[in-house]
């Protein structure tokens, strides 16, 4: 995965993520909207076929890129619970 940052402010950054789909996205997106520091997270992709994935995140709090690695964290933490969970049955 490659991430470009497009914009970044003190409250808002904005990433391409080449090499990833609507799947990574919106799992991420979601874990975003769901901290208490974004108040807004949302990625577009204006062609399936020949763009990337465009992610904006604006924090009330805090850095993005900081909300951004929390999210990406806890997802990790997520999918381990899921893996071995999933090895027990």
């Amino acid at each position: 995965m490659e991430i470009n940052i497009l914009n970044e402010e003190k409250d808002l950054i904005e990433l391409e993520i080449k090499e990833e789909t609507h799947t990574f996205c919106n799992v991420l997106r979601d874990e975003l909207a769901n901290s208490g520091e974004v108040s807004f997270a949302a990625y577009s992709i204006k062609h399936p076929l020949v763009s990337h994935p465009i992610l904006v995140v604006k924090t009330k709090e805090g850095k993005p890129r900081k909300a951004i690695e929390k999210a990406v964290s806890s997802l990790r933490a997520q999918i381990k619970e899921i893996r071995s969970a999933a090895k027990k049955l």
